[in-house]
């Protein structure tokens, strides 16, 4: 319980944390699931679109004058460069002003962006609002990572945060399937159909909006910006309907903590946090996100040019393809994510991104074999991304919890920027010039490329993973505004 009246520069002993950790897993954890984590769906679903109608909105009377490979490379690499930039402006919005006020802001620029997509008339267009649809999307990573983290008990954070991330793919599921229908001129004209798949996002956006009104303030972060009444309040109406629905009174949380409250902390502080006190974990998190950007962002939006352009595979079918390939990449967090929490992060993490690289790079030698058509090449990306999915979820999971409170949204979008604009940006760009040359050498490069990053990358977390399971967020990483050390205090430990 809080011990002052609110307020920053004032000193209080809170529990807060620790009875956060201690609930249950209730239908208030589901409301905060579906509330925030649908969004996922809507990036996926975006991202697939894309991907699928590229060589339909490159053919005549489609409404614009661009070619596939503008599609699939240019406008791909905008809509990273848009969240990339996006989860900069916004996350640092989000530690100062609150996860909530962001995660609705972030969500209602997507909605505008996405929906003027729609509305294209010209190049110019389609490029400037995929690049604000990527702005707003940008946004929600550090706005909802950061919530949904300081929202779920510690024995459960690790296998939510990769389902929750892992539901992108649901998203390209629908994207998929949904193109098959756009682009199939019996059903829509040409200069329709691909008009539509954008509008429904927008549709789908607002839909989620209304439901995401009732998600509650972070309450961590509500006590360190001096306003625990409210933390008080939420945690309170929290054990309340979780004790109604289990018939029984909640067991008493252990562990109580002081903090000095503050207004707001800065960047110089975030700075020396991050890359003098954390540095180890910084030098992790630019490897995890690094391999996973440059894998998902140039396979995610170059897979439908790759069989059409080497399979022949006609356009209005890439989709049914894709589909299967999303669902596989859906299924790795939902079955693996258990373990990240039981079996550790470290293995777990290290494992499923050596393992898909290796996975990758027989893809590639068979490929380059020419022993693969359309329906082995997609079986063999569905076993590489079931793997790879996971360990790209868990790039996410690691750098919102393994930094103090007072900097875990502007992690999550440091550590997002500079990882996709290294490897999601460069990826598209450079996969879609392989892939266009339709010589399969090139194409096979491309995949040796992402393979080596996740490779890489794994091995990095073999030596600095965090072993952070149904462990609290303060004893990962104690906060800043901590009056009394636990924990960590003097940065990070080499052997945890």
């Amino acid at each position: 319980m809080a011990t002052a009246q609110p307020g920053t520069g004032r000193t209080i002993t809170t529990d807060i944390s620790a009875r956060l950790d201690r609930l249950p897993w209730s239908r208030w954890h589901w409301s905060i699931v579906i509330g925030l984590g649908t969004v996922w769906i809507l990036d996926g679903m975006e991202v697939t679109i894309v991907g699928n109608i590229a060589s339909r909105l490159a053919e005549p009377g489609s409404g614009l004058d661009i070619t596939s490979g503008q599609i699939t490379g240019i406008a791909a690499a905008l809509y990273v460069a848009g969240a990339c930039t996006g989860a900069l402006f916004w996350g640092r919005l989000t530690d100062v002003y609150g996860r909530k006020k962001l995660f609705l802001i972030t969500l209602a620029v997507y909605l505008g962006a996405t929906a003027l997509t729609a509305l294209a008339f010209d190049t110019w267009w389609f490029f400037l609002f995929r690049f604000l649809t990527g702005f707003g999307i940008g946004g929600e990573y550090a706005a909802i990572n950061s919530a949904i983290d300081e929202l779920i008990p510690a024995r459960y954070r690790g296998r939510v945060d990769l389902i929750i991330n892992g539901s992108y793919w649901l998203g390209a599921v629908g994207g998929a399937l949904l193109s098959i229908v756009a682009l199939n001129t019996s059903v829509f004209p040409v200069n329709v159909g691909w008009r539509l798949t954008f509008a429904l996002g927008a549709v789908l956006a607002l839909v989620i909006l209304l439901v995401r009104r009732h998600v509650p303030e972070s309450p961590r972060w509500l006590l360190i910006h001096g306003r625990e009444e409210e933390a008080e309040q939420i945690v309170r109406g929290a054990e309340r309907m979780i004790e109604a629905e289990r018939g029984e009174p909640l067991p008493p949380a252990e562990g109580e903590m002081v903090i000095r409250q503050r207004e707001r902390t800065t960047f110089g502080e975030i700075a020396r946090t991050v890359f003098a006190k954390y540095r180890k974990r910084a030098t992790l998190g630019f490897a995890l996100f690094v391999g996973q950007a440059f894998l998902y962002n140039a396979i995610t939006f170059g897979y439908g040019a790759i069989l059409t352009q080497f399979f022949d595979v006609p356009s209005g079918n890439t989709g049914y393809y894709f589909a299967v390939i999303a669902l596989g990449n859906f299924l790795g967090p939902l079955l693996l994510g258990k373990l990240f929490d039981t079996v550790g992060r470290r293995i777990m993490i290290s494992g499923t991104y050596v393992l898909s690289g290796v996975l990758l790079f027989a893809t590639a030698w068979l490929f380059d074999r020419g022993s693969l058509d359309a329906t082995t090449m997609t079986a063999c990306w569905s076993v590489v991304l079931f793997f790879a999915s996971a360990g790209a979820s868990s790039a996410y999971l690691t750098v919102s919890e393994i930094f103090p409170m007072e900097t875990r949204a502007m992690s999550i979008a440091f550590f997002y920027a500079v990882g996709t604009a290294a490897g999601g940006i460069s990826g598209p760009l450079i996969f879609a010039g392989l892939t266009e040359s339709g010589v399969v050498s090139d194409a096979v490069l491309a995949f040796q490329i992402g393979a080596g990053l996740m490779v890489a990358a794994g091995v990095v977390a073999v030596f600095l993973a965090v072993n952070a399971e149904r462990r609290s967020l303060e004893d990962i990483a104690t906060p800043l505004s901590a009056a009394k050390p636990q924990g960590e205090p003097q940065g990070e430990p080499a052997s945890r």
